[in-house]
């Protein structure tokens, strides 16, 4: 699942080709994935791209209210929710082309004389892929339930402690998008990793240094992530985001920071990596672990 720092490259990438452009076209095959929208789909071709941006773990566009609206309604927002295995391909080259196999919608922009097209796949064999066309972000459920922003400058270590108060394991609580946005399970294992710090640890139990830990860890991670992705397209962010986990997606292979062999924990639908010596104490933990709260 996509998470903070490559929707945040992503939108950067986009809001730098499609920010000015006009919408061209909006081919949606099947109605099932647009979830909400207060006008259809087809009357927002024609309109302005104001800005691409991202909340938590949805890429949003900004798009112009029709000319003939009332100035006080405002832009409207396209929301984009990936899913589980949702993304998008993005083309310069070849607008117009229809592509293979499934996908969501595809949308097309002219900016300065250049044509860019956005097709939005998703490769489960469940479609989570989800659009909303709104006219304020928050009428988003997801959005309007979102926690604090993981990298927001107002989300400082005070308000990350007041977070440690149930009985909830952390690796749960760094991924509970009601308590802070943006982190999903791959950078939550590279997180608790870089702390030191065993995933299944009960938040409510963490010492005051641990949880300082994880706060500089968290900060630290997702900043230096955005860092080397910034200026990827979308087909080179996951490649990227794969080649520099640590322990994520790393089962069986040896730790860069021990050398002690990484290990796992799956359960249904997911899994989660971790290394004993870096983590645990040694112990290797336990499959049940992971669901227990």
């Amino acid at each position: 699942m996509p998470e903070l720092p490559e929707i945040t490259a992503l939108a950067d990438f986009l809001d730098q080709r499609l920010s000015g452009s006009q919408l061209t076209r909006f081919m949606l095959p099947s109605a099932s994935a647009l979830k909400v929208a207060v006008v259809s789909p087809e009357s927002l071709v024609g309109r302005t791209v104001l800005s691409v941006g991202r909340h938590g773990k949805y890429l949003a566009f900004t798009i112009k209210s029709a000319p003939e609206a009332v100035p006080a309604e405002g832009p409207l927002s396209l929301i984009v929710s990936f899913a589980k295995d949702g993304w998008l391909k993005f083309s310069d080259t070849q607008p117009g082309t229809s592509p293979e196999g499934y996908f969501a919608a595809q949308l097309g922009f002219s900016n300065s004389g250049h044509d860019y097209e956005i097709t939005l796949t998703d490769d489960g064999s469940w479609k989570g892929l989800a659009l909303y066309i709104v006219r304020q972000p928050t009428e988003v459920r997801g959005i309007a339930e979102l926690g604090p922003d993981a990298l927001s400058p107002a989300f400082d270590l005070e308000e990350f402690h007041r977070l440690f108060t149930k009985r909830q394991q952390v690796k749960g609580l760094l991924r509970d998008q009601k308590r802070i946005a943006g982190i999903g399970n791959g950078y939550s294992d590279e997180i608790l990793h870089a702390a030191k710090l065993s995933p299944v640890a009960i938040a409510s139990r963490l010492e005051p240094d641990a949880v300082e830990r994880l706060f500089r860890s968290m900060k630290e991670i997702l900043q230096g992530a955005i860092d080397e992705l910034a200026g990827k397209g979308p087909s080179e962010l996951k490649p990227a985001k794969k080649a520099s986990m640590r322990v994520h997606g790393k089962t069986g292979e040896d730790c860069p920071v021990c050398g002690d062999t990484v290990r796992e924990i799956a359960f249904v639908g997911t899994s989660l990596q971790y290394c004993p010596t870096c983590q645990t104490n040694g112990e290797v933990l336990a499959k049940r672990g992971a669901g227990e709260s």
